[in-house]
């Protein structure tokens, strides 16, 4: 006869009592559920745009020229790379500001969400955009060439501008890590 040990189970204390305005204060924060399930929608609707991309790509991939590929898969990647940046804002922001997931152990839970909060998100979201306008930037480059003809979707102060844009995407997100940084070592050494 095997004697299982029974499962221990720790007492969780009570939750603290709170009064009818912190409670609606605090409770104010499901309001964000709605707009969670929204980026859930969005994120479903760039499922659609993916296939669509994807079939356009497998169906005339014979009558394609080479940049036009290219092109195409680089939408691909510009997709994805939406598509992870959207996974983060709803993971990460429901976890940092909604509620717990309690995915602690779950064999898929993503690396980076043990230790999220506003600040991480921030930088993360910041390299995600980076990454996003990088792409659109080898876009434009790879089309450079038809710069002056009809063909072109764009002018020079066009690619101008586009770079602008990616370099103050670039500066703002090291000003970000930066202040960051800042703020972590200044709350060490408070804490010391």
């Amino acid at each position: 006869m095997s004697v299982e040990p029974e499962a221990t189970t720790v007492p969780r204390p009570p939750l603290p009592r709170l009064g009818l305005l912190p409670m609606i204060i605090f409770g104010s924060r499901w309001l964000q559920l709605p707009l969670y399930l929204g980026l859930i929608v969005a994120q479903c609707v760039y499922i659609v745009l993916f296939l669509k991309e994807l079939w356009h790509l497998s169906w005339h991939a014979i009558d394609l020229t080479e940049q036009q590929i290219m092109m195409s898969v680089l939408a691909l990647i510009d997709v994805v790379m939406i598509s992870n940046l959207l996974v983060m804002v709803i993971v990460g922001g429901y976890e940092t500001f909604v509620s717990r997931l309690d995915l602690q152990g779950h064999p898929d839970e993503p690396e980076w969400l043990g230790h999220v909060n506003a600040s991480v998100l921030k930088i993360k979201l910041a390299m995600a955009i980076i990454g996003i306008s990088s792409i659109a930037l080898l876009r434009t480059f790879i089309e450079a060439g038809n710069l002056g003809s009809d063909r072109a979707g764009f002018t020079e102060t066009g690619v101008m501008w586009q770079v602008l844009i990616h370099i103050t995407f670039v500066v703002s997100a090291i000003g970000i890590a930066f202040v960051d940084k800042l703020s972590d070592s200044g709350m060490r050494r408070h804490a010391d």
